[in-house]
């Protein structure tokens, strides 16, 4: 049995921006677990398609309740091979990736297409397929809704990561980190805080000084 997952995606950016963010897009803030990226491959096909193989390494973090059924020096990054086909006629890049470590225990392959938004044409649509499977006897299911999971985090960073890096080539300022937005939020917790401690303080030193008139 193989988890299938489909999604539509928007970036409010056009192809061409998103197309040069795709080569531009690591590091971002959003991307930690992308290690390295290495070019594989590269060629311009006589109908000018730009087709590519790189090599990327991600961390590769398995579910604590896995742990005793996994060997104990199961490494704890993994290979990803992704393969892309730029064309520029169709305005579409497609891409095409899975893992090559620990497969075995977890395969998730990924097939993505970046075209022309049909709605506005300054924007570009990315269609998400993935297929998560698993041979692990006995876990096979359960790592697989563990994989479904995980992938559907993952969007929201790579969304993001998009974002941050499209806001840098415009010229404008990009979003701010999780981290960044909740440390403001805990600085101004910090600072109502000591703001209604100091007026506690001042209307007790009040209410002691009429005490004290009566």
């Amino acid at each position: 049995m193989v988890k299938y997952f489909l999604g539509l995606s928007v970036l409010k950016s056009s192809w061409d921006q998103v197309f040069v963010a795709f080569w531009q897009r690591y590091p971002n803030p959003y991307s930690k677990h992308v290690l390295t990226e290495d070019i594989l491959f590269r060629e311009v096909t006589p109908d000018n398609r730009l087709i590519s193989r790189r090599l990327l390494t991600k961390t590769n973090r398995a579910p604590r309740w896995t742990e005793k059924y996994l060997p104990s020096n199961m490494a704890r990054s993994a290979y990803i091979i992704e393969d892309s086909i730029v064309d520029p006629q169709s305005r579409t890049l497609t891409t095409f990736t899975w893992n090559i470590s620990h497969a075995r225990y977890m395969a998730v392959e990924e097939r993505c297409v970046y075209g022309v938004n049909p709605d506005n044409n300054s924007w570009t649509e990315i269609k998400r397929e993935a297929w998560i499977s698993s041979n692990l006897f006995g876990l096979s299911r359960a790592l697989q809704e563990f994989g479904l999971a995980r992938f559907k985090s993952s969007i929201t960073k790579t969304m993001k990561g998009f974002e941050f890096i499209l806001a840098k080539m415009q010229g404008g300022t990009p979003s701010r980190t999780l981290a960044e937005t909740a440390k403001e939020a805990t600085d101004k917790v910090k600072e109502t805080a000591l703001a209604a401690t100091e007026k506690a303080k001042d209307l007790a030193s009040q209410a002691q000084k009429k005490q004290q008139y009566v």
